[in-house]
């Protein structure tokens, strides 16, 4: 599997450091984000992609796939940012969000998604380049039960649309169930999150902690086993959600020093390929 950084955690570097970051951190390859606040503005991106783009195949990594904000194919912006990377030949983006407001239903608010998507399948199709629609956990994001992205995908073409499993946002909503919620949407992943967390309790109230890589509740054995059976090849997008002197929320300019926070991201990369070598002796899960 090609093992991508996301490039949020990178934000505080240019396109040629970020790149050049990547390498040394032992990335195969970089998931960049090219929405609002991003390491490309869409607003930039007929001029900014390319440049990025340059900066990354020049180092030897990959680009596989971006991450959007987009949810509405008549959007000239939306547009313009798939045009862009269907000519620099990226193959997969991650979409924006749809989310269940108070004053509609769930039925009414899946009916407007389920029609948003039909007409991005017709876009991707155009522009040959395939929508990924990544679970999120939180009661008023769609997908965050898996169970809505089985729902709304079926039926659409799975070449121009799919998923982008999260396993950490699947195992905060699908506590003990997030096998199946995997099986369900398993032959529309296109591509992976990897990111860990634990629950914590604060005063009386429990509350999610993000975590380094295999020292949280996500059961990676687990997971990667599901993965194997399933003969899944494709791009995995590595996060660092937990602190990280402001890499964690993709700021431009660090709150520590720059060691610190890359000696956390060489951990976690180490812990992921600790994983994925067949026959090793996986990270014990301290929740186990």
């Amino acid at each position: 599997m090609n093992l991508c950084v996301f490039s949020k955690h990178l934000q505080w570097l240019d396109y040629e450091e970020m790149a050049a970051t990547a390498v040394e951190l032992g990335f195969d390859g970089v998931d960049l984000t090219v929405r609002p606040g991003g390491h490309v503005e869409p607003d930039r991106v007929k001029r900014d992609l390319p440049r990025a783009i340059k900066a990354i195949r020049a180092a030897g990594l990959e680009i596989p796939m971006i991450t959007t904000a987009i949810t509405d194919a008549t959007s000239p912006a939306s547009v313009a940012v798939l045009e862009a990377a269907a000519q620099q030949g990226i193959g997969h983006y991650r979409m924006g969000y749809f989310r269940y407001e108070p004053a509609q239903s769930i039925s009414e608010t899946l009916d407007l998604a389920r029609k948003k998507l039909e007409k991005l399948e017709v876009l991707n199709r155009r522009l040959g380049i395939c929508g990924d629609y990544q679970n999120h956990a939180g009661s008023r994001y769609v997908g965050a039960s898996v169970w809505d992205l089985r729902e709304l995908l079926g039926g659409l073409d799975p070449r121009w649309l799919g998923c982008q499993f999260d396993i950490r946002h699947a195992t905060v909503e699908g506590g003990l169930s997030w096998s199946t919620d995997f099986k369900a949407v398993t032959a529309r992943t296109h591509t992976l999150v990897l990111k860990d967390f634990r629950w914590q309790l604060v005063g009386e109230d429990w509350s999610v902690e993000n975590c380094p890589i295999g020292s949280g509740m996500v059961r990676f054995k687990e997971f990667f086993e599901l993965l194997k059976a399933s003969g899944f090849l494709g791009p995995v997008s590595l996060h660092f959600e937990y602190a990280l002197g402001g890499a964690d929320h993709g700021a431009r300019q660090l709150e520590s020093d720059a060691e610190t926070v890359l000696r956390a991201m060489r951990g976690d990369v180490a812990a992921v390929r600790q994983l994925l070598t067949p026959d090793s002796s996986p990270l014990r899960n301290p929740f186990d």
